[in-house]
């Protein structure tokens, strides 16, 4: 679990923006930066620092990862055939944890890692602990049953914040997700601009 499970709100301000669109985001209010010289920090970016932005955005975005992480999901888009950019965002979305996440069974990216630390989810009828387990196409990720009436799920599912996306299929009444299929950036609901092209770039030259 990283450092900044507790201070998520941090990575907003830091980024000046509300990266996971949430009502209760600082940015709402403030978009300047946190600390006392926040409100300095609006000098225009270089090309390095445009593209350490959109990979520190996208690396928060999935519970700030740490850079180890990121830097190996990175390496594995990089070896796969295709877009790099669009291979990464697939690769972070089948993050077990990006799942529980996006079915709205829980409220925050934080959560979802920490509600499958603790062993809550199961993928295909197996206990899975692990918050970087890779699902597949087909992969039926499900609530155990001991864990059903837990109040942040029924916070989540009720929430209005969100939509589910179309490529999960998501069952609240019996807590079950199918993941269908690997999304295209396109696809992803985020409520910000990602920009996983400046990432490649930024990996490009460091």
């Amino acid at each position: 679990m990283t450092k900044r499970t507790s201070a998520k709100y941090k990575i907003d301000r830091r980024m000046g923006e509300n990266i996971w669109g949430r009502a209760k985001s600082p940015v709402n209010k403030r978009e300047y930066g946190p600390g006392q010289h926040g409100q300095r920090r609006k000098n225009k970016l270089s090309d390095f620092g445009t593209q350490l932005r959109a990979k520190q955005k996208l690396k928060g975005y999935y519970g700030d990862l740490t850079e180890k992480q990121f830097r190996k999901i990175f390496g594995e888009a990089e070896r796969v055939k295709g877009d790099t950019g669009e291979m990464l965002v697939g690769l972070l979305e089948r993050r077990l944890d990006a799942v529980v996440y996006r079915a709205k069974l829980v409220p925050t990216i934080f959560a979802a890692r920490q509600f499958v630390n603790h062993g809550h989810v199961q993928v295909n009828g197996q206990r899975v602990n692990i918050a970087s387990y890779r699902v597949k196409e087909g992969d039926v990720i499900s609530v155990r049953e001991k864990s059903r009436q837990l109040a942040i799920i029924l916070e989540a599912v009720q929430s209005a914040e969100r939509d589910v996306p179309d490529y999960l299929e998501v069952d609240h009444n019996k807590l079950v997700v199918t993941f269908v299929r690997t999304p295209a950036l396109g696809d992803v609901p985020y409520p910000v601009v990602m920009e996983p092209n400046l990432v490649v770039e930024y990996y490009a030259k460091n």
